[in-house]
Formats: structure tokens, C-alpha cells, sequence
């Protein structure tokens, strides 16, 4: 079996962002030469996620909307987290948007639904932080 590993870096002007990384793993796949097995995308960090769903813009306005009625940004006091950092939204936000995501590789290409790709999900950033991409297979 081959395995294959890169890492995805980010840095967003904005403190929440969806991006569209699909591009971005297919040439982790072509690069990896694997034809047939597994892709394993993950964020590592705690403040920001790997998921997949379609790339539309008022879906991922609703996200937006939806998450912020679930873990409101502010009032800061709102959360006990805060104490040290301004962040425990985002905390929340990663964990219901998920950490990873995991998509077959058939055919040396990763194994889509037709609306589906894959997205970094960032709910705290303006600093850098990585994805990482590990492909397992032959």
C-alpha cells in the first residue's frame, strides 16, 4: 500500500470563512499517484473544519446565520472560555461542523456526489493554519 501526506495551509482576512478546497485535493490526489483507496482531509486546529456540502453561496450564508444563532459570536461573556481568549464560538462552531472528512479514491479521482465538495471552514482566523491531506491506497 502507498501513503501520501501534504499539508494545506490558510490564512483568511476574515474571522469566518468557507472555502472551496476541492481543487486543492485533486492534485493532492494526482500528485499521490494512487488510484484506488482513501483521502482523509482534517483540520488541525480547534477553531476551524473539514466538511463537505455544496458550494453555494446563500447555502453557505445560511451556515453562517444558523451557526451564529448557535454559538453567537458575542457577548464575549457569554462563554467561560473567554477568559483567556475571544474565541469559544469558535470552538463550538468547529465541533458541529466537524473535524474531517473522508472520500474514496476510484479511478486515481476522489469519489464525489455531483453537488458535493470539500470545504475549510474557518471560525477564528487571521492567523496561518493547515489541513492536512493523507491518502492511503494503491
Amino acid at each position: 500500500m502507498k501513503s501520501y501526506r501534504e499539508e494545506l495551509w490558510f490564512q483568511t482576512k476574515e474571522r469566518r470563512a468557507f472555502i472551496n478546497i476541492t481543487p486543492l485535493v485533486e492534485e493532492c490526489v494526482r500528485k499521490s499517484g494512487i488510484k484506488e483507496g482513501l483521502c482523509l482531509c482534517n483540520a488541525m486546529h480547534i477553531t476551524s473544519s473539514v466538511f463537505i456540502n455544496d458550494d453555494e453561496e446563500g447555502l453557505h450564508q445560511d451556515f453562517e446565520v444558523w451557526l451564529e444563532k448557535l454559538a453567537p459570536e458575542k457577548p464575549y461573556s457569554l462563554y467561560r472560555h473567554n477568559g483567556y481568549e475571544d474565541n469559544a464560538d469558535a470552538h463550538l462552531k468547529r465541533t458541529i461542523m466537524g473535524r474531517e472528512v473522508v472520500v474514496a479514491v476510484t479511478a486515481g479521482r476522489l469519489d464525489l456526489g455531483t453537488w458535493e465538495r470539500i470545504f475549510y471552514g474557518e471560525f477564528d482566523g487571521r492567523r496561518r493554519k493547515r489541513v492536512l491531506v493523507k491518502i492511503i491506497g494503491e
